[in-house]
C-alpha cells in the first residue's frame, strides 16, 4: 500500500500449543500516531517484536515501508526505533556515553553522533545531565534517555513499548510532551503499546487486542461516540441488586467491584432522572454513589474486553 509505513496480514504466533497473536491484520500509515491497545497477555509485544524484526511469525507477512521484514530483518532495522519496556541503557555510563554507543551502533559518523546527541539532549532537557551516569538519573530522565537512544539514527518509525510503565503523572506527562514535540519536527511514525489509556487519546486511530486476536479498530474519538453519549456509575453495596433492577430499563451493565457501569444514549434525561431518583429511594442507603459523566477511551477497553 502506499505510504504505508507497517503492513501486516494475517500473521500469527504460536509458542507450541499457545497461540500468542493470531489473525492479525494491521496498516499503519507513514506519519500516523497509533496505540495497539489490551491487556497483559493480550498479545502487544509479540505483535510489535514481530513487527520490529525480532521474532519470527508463525504465519502471515509484516513488512516496513514495503520491505518484507522476514527476508530483510536487517534491512529494516536502520529505519525503526524500538524502546523496550525495560531499560536498554548501561547504568554504569554517561547519558552521553549510552548515546554515542548507540549512534555508533548504526555506523553514524562520529560528527553526526556528535551532533545528534546534542540536539536529543537539548530537546528532551537532558543537556545539564550529558556527562552523568545514567545510574544517578531519575526515573523519568531514564525513560527520556531511552527513547533518545531509539531515536539516535533518525528512524522513520519507532516502536514504543509501555514507554511510561512505573512513572508517575509528572514524569508520564513529560515524556508525552517530548514525543509530541518529537513527532512534530520529524513527521515520524509511531506505534505506542500502553495501560495508560489516555495517552492513546491523542492517536490517530488505536486498534484493541484480546487473546491475540484484533476486535476493535479506529479513530479515539469516534470510538468513544459510538460506545455511549453518557456513562452512569452506580456504586453500590450490592451491586447484583441495583443491576436486577436497572437492566431491563438501561440493559447490561460493566461491574468492577461494587462499581456498576451503563451506557446511555441521552435520548431522555427526565426519563433518567426519575429512574435514578427512583433507585436512590428503592435502595437508600445501599448506594454509596451515582454520578452521570462523559466517557472516555477507559470505557472503550472495559466494554471490548467485557463483551
Amino acid at each position: 500500500m502506499e505510504n504505508s509505513a507497517v503492513s501486516v496480514k494475517g500473521v500469527e504466533k504460536k509458542y507450541g500449543s499457545f497461540t500468542a497473536v493470531s489473525e492479525l491484520d494491521l496498516d499503519i500509515m507513514s506519519g500516523e500516531f497509533f496505540g495497539l491497545l489490551g491487556p497483559n497477555g493480550a498479545g502487544k509485544t509479540t505483535s510489535i517484536h514481530m513487527m520490529s524484526s525480532l521474532v519470527r511469525p508463525s504465519k502471515g507477512e509484516v513488512s516496513i515501508f514495503g520491505i518484507d521484514v522476514i527476508k530483510n530483518p536487517v534491512s529494516i532495522r536502520s529505519k525503526i526505533g524500538l524502546v523496550f519496556q525495560d531499560s536498554a541503557l548501561d547504568r554504569q555510563l554517561s547519558v552521553w556515553e549510552n548515546l554515542r554507543f548507540a549512534g555508533l551502533l548504526h555506523n553514524l559518523p562520529f560528527n553526526k553522533v556528535r551532533e545528534r546527541a546534542n540536539y536529543l539532549l537539548e530537546l528532551f532537557s537532558l543537556s545539564e545531565k550529558k556527562n552523568k551516569p545514567v545510574a544517578s538519573l531519575s526515573g523519568g530522565q531514564r525513560r527520556v534517555l531511552d527513547i533518545a537512544r531509539g531515536v539516535m539514527h533518525e528512524p522513520k518509525l519507532l516502536f514504543l513499548d509501555e514507554p511510561t510503565i512505573g512513572l508517575d503523572l509528572p514524569s508520564r506527562r513529560k515524556i508525552w510532551r517530548y514525543i509530541h514535540k518529537l513527532r512534530s519536527q520529524t513527521g515520524m511514525t509511531v506505534l505506542l503499546t500502553t495501560h495508560y489509556l489516555e495517552e492513546a487519546e491523542t492517536c490517530n486511530r488505536v486498534a484493541f487486542l484480546k487473546n491475540g486476536k484484533l476486535v476493535l479498530t479506529g479513530n479515539p474519538k469516534v470510538l468513544v461516540k459510538k460506545l455511549a453519549q453518557e456513562i452512569l456509575e452506580i456504586e453500590a453495596l450490592e451491586p447484583k441488586k441495583i443491576l436486577d433492577s436497572l437492566k431491563v430499563h438501561l440493559g447490561p451493565a460493566l461491574q468492577e467491584f461494587e462499581t456498576l457501569f451503563f451506557r446511555l444514549d441521552k435520548k431522555n434525561d427526565k426519563k433518567l432522572s426519575t429512574l435514578i431518583d427512583e433507585t436512590k429511594h428503592k435502595f437508600g442507603s445501599v448506594i454509596k454513589r451515582v454520578i452521570v459523566r462523559q466517557p472516555n477511551l477507559n470505557d472503550v477497553f472495559l466494554w471490548v474486553n467485557f463483551k
